[in-house]
């Protein structure tokens, strides 16, 4: 696949440049490159960073970097299975722990939510950072949610995390997930109040919650682009008003005839 020339390979982490050094020069240059290309394109273009990974993943399957890149990609494309192959594949070679949210998060796309609260409650989940562990239960709030557990999803997402004041990177997606829980069971107020509070810690504009939170308080979004086409629509001539064909040749007939009388009297 043809890569930009201002791609060079060098933007890529210095921990995955360090994995690319056990590979010969020219070789690591080109996964380092693909890997650049899948990471840029993962968010607006997931097809295109699939892509880049199987070329990578062809290139270089024995580094870590590599099969975690080729398992976001297949995760953003929805190849849970793929991903989860992947992602596997990452964790036997690095022993990181850090992909276990995401892992569990692929049980839930393969219609397995019992398999990813299984792994909710597995000892690994304790040796994950404070980000992981809200991660984690995010994921176990969606597996609930997905075997028709409305209320013990609103359960696990109560946490010392969402009653926090301060705004960590995770705290709108966090305040999101109770509040959409809170108004699937029903408690349309208390959903508001936490839509609300997702608003203020969302900065950068990672969820919906204000277009959610407009929706309950009845607000409507109008096309201005929309409201000018109808005024031009608006103002066109009604077709009853239009002259048709034979009523506009008698008008010009009688003009011409009316211009060789006032030639003749000249």
């Amino acid at each position: 696949m043809p890569i930009p020339e201002d791609v060079t390979g060098d933007e890529i982490d210095k921990d995955v440049r360090q994995e690319l050094q056990s590979l010969p020069k020219t070789l690591a240059e080109d996964v380092a490159r693909n890997l650049v290309m899948v990471a840029r394109l993962l968010d607006e273009d997931p097809e295109g960073a699939y892509g880049y990974s199987r070329v990578a993943l062809r290139l270089a399957s024995r580094v870590a970097a590599v099969r975690e890149a080729a398992g976001f990609a297949a995760y953003a494309n929805q190849k849970y299975g793929e991903a989860l192959a992947e992602f596997r594949a990452a964790k036997r070679m690095t022993g990181n722990i850090d992909l276990w949210p995401v892992m569990a998060d692929c049980e839930r796309g393969l219609e397995r939510p019992e398999k990813a609260l299984d792994m909710a409650g597995a000892p690994e989940v304790h040796k994950l950072d404070k980000a992981g562990q809200v991660e984690m239960r995010l994921v176990a709030a969606g597996a609930r949610r997905d075997l028709g557990q409305l209320d013990a999803a609103i359960v696990t997402l109560q946490s010392p995390e969402l009653a926090a004041n301060s705004v960590q990177p995770w705290t709108a997606r966090l305040r999101y997930a109770y509040a959409d829980a809170l108004l699937a069971a029903g408690r349309e107020s208390e959903a508001r109040e936490w839509f609300a509070k997702a608003v203020e810690a969302d900065r950068d504009g990672s969820t919906d919650a204000s277009d959610r939170l407009a929706e309950l308080d009845g607000v409507e979004f109008v096309d201005a682009m929309a409201g000018d086409t109808d005024e031009v629509e608006n103002d066109e001539v009604p077709a009853s008003e239009t002259p048709k064909a034979d009523e506009v040749e008698v008008e010009v007939a009688e003009a011409q005839d009316e211009d060789e009388d006032e030639d003749d009297k000249d």
